[in-house]
């Protein structure tokens, strides 16, 4: 009701108009200022032979019916360049019903550092609820948090565990890369969805603002989890929860471009929409349980504007596009929050085509010369129109955020867990390169 009432009074009021301009120079000098940061540069990475001194990682995964992805999970946490010796790999399985934990005890004897946890069926909490349970019998300094369609590079500790030198720092979101590449076109925005999430992440941190932790390929300082009071089970979304905790408690969290973490891409209209939906409701849900704190500007004024200004664009605009486009057709005049979707346009489209970018100047860099040579050709032009593309895909968000937001409003905070089903190999689809 206030966000649609408001959008009237905009409209209705001579001042309305000045006031969208006012909001929009706010939001615009915060995004050209982050547009133009230097992103914080990566340390060196470890080298696994001085073994004595590398941090412990505890790595672990909440498992419910991934049969189908389980076994090359494991095979590839438990076959990282990183002394055996030095990280355990926890899978907790949820009460599965299908093969998932028959498979899991015949991989025990053969990963040294694989444990298995086995949920009963009466567990509460979701998986914020078995990484709790499960937390008090690991031993790391880092707890690496992964989803079991996950897929990593070998170097992934050897190149994110060293950021945890900064005693700032109380969490790290790898880059999150889609593994199912093909010619569906849900996945194909997703590619770019992901490239534009690290930028504005990259440049958001670099200015002082928040970086945010995103479930898959996220790390966190054992003390900076423990003064957060562990994982939420209470939010449909732990990640993003997870997040504005730390922040209040004074931990900054870093964002990578390499290495990056893989994971199945949704295929299917539904299944997207259901996704967005849980992440959109997350998102918004942590506005309305930590606003008090938020507003007392706990976190800094860096980091509560950056959020000021990301709740607009995000959850706002979204919302209040509905009503300006009623009132518009109505009263025959121009949209009153143009200005700042257009903002919100140029935003999504320089940081799909910069993120683009970025990303492969750093895959050219584990490649040979006569490759990038090979591979320049038409680059610019095929970054610009994926960035095109990106941007018209990621208009889903609208109905999206507008349909979450008046759900939110007339009915209780639900707290209803929905995983993603993830399936292994696309025999069916053709691969292509697209990142």
């Amino acid at each position: 009701m206030a966000i649609w009432s408001g959008t009237f009074a905009l409209h209705w009021f001579a001042w309305g108009y000045w006031f969208v301009v006012g909001l929009t120079t706010v939001v615009g000098l915060h995004a050209v200022r982050a547009l133009l940061a230097k992103p914080l540069p990566m340390p060196k990475p470890y080298e696994a032979a001085i073994a004595t001194v590398l941090p412990f990682v505890s790595v672990m995964v909440a498992a419910k019916n991934e049969e189908a992805v389980i076994e090359r999970l494991v095979k590839t946490l438990c076959s990282l360049d990183y002394p055996s010796d030095r990280y355990e790999l926890w899978v907790i399985d949820d009460s599965s019903s299908d093969r998932t934990p028959v498979i899991l005890q015949a991989l025990l004897p053969h990963y040294p550092q694989l444990r298995v946890f086995n949920r009963p069926a009466e567990a509460t909490g979701g998986k914020s609820g078995a990484l709790n349970q499960v937390l008090p019998l690991t031993q790391g300094d880092i707890i690496a948090v992964f989803d079991a369609d996950a897929q990593v590079t070998p170097d992934l500790f050897l190149r994110v565990v060293p950021l945890f030198e900064q005693p700032e720092l109380g969490a790290v979101q790898v880059r999150k890369q889609i593994a199912n590449l093909s010619r569906n076109a849900w996945v194909q925005g997703q590619v770019v969805e992901m490239a534009l999430d690290a930028f504005w992440q990259q440049q958001r941190i670099a200015v002082g603002g928040i970086g945010e932790l995103r479930g898959n390929g996220q790390f966190v300082r054992r003390t900076a989890l423990a003064q957060c009071g562990g994982w939420n089970e209470e939010t449909i979304t732990d990640d993003l929860d997870l997040t504005i905790r730390l922040h209040l408690n004074d931990w900054d969290i870093a964002c990578t471009t390499y290495p990056a973490v893989q994971e199945e891409g949704v295929t299917t209209a539904i299944a997207l929409w259901h996704q967005r939906n849980r992440w959109g409701e997350g998102g918004y849900q942590r506005y309305l349980d930590y606003y008090q704190l938020i507003l007392r500007n706990r976190m800094g004024f860096r980091k509560t504007l950056d959020m000021f200004v990301f709740w607009i664009l995000q959850y706002i605009l979204p919302t209040a596009s509905i009503p300006d486009t009623l009132i518009a057709v109505i009263r025959h005049q121009p949209m009153v929050y143009t200005p700042l979707a257009s903002v919100s346009v140029a935003m999504s489209l320089l940081g799909m085509t910069l993120g683009l970018r970025r990303i492969r100047r750093a895959d050219r860099t584990l490649v040979s010369a006569d490759q990038v040579t090979r591979s320049a050709a038409g680059l610019s032009f095929r970054t610009l129109l994926q960035a095109a593309y990106g941007t018209i895909y990621m208009l889903h968000w609208w109905p999206v955020l507008a349909s979450t937001t008046a759900r939110m409003s007339i009915r209780p905070k639900r707290l209803k867990w929905v995983k993603t089903v993830h399936y292994g190999a696309h025999p069916d689809e053709t691969a292509i390169d697209v990142g």
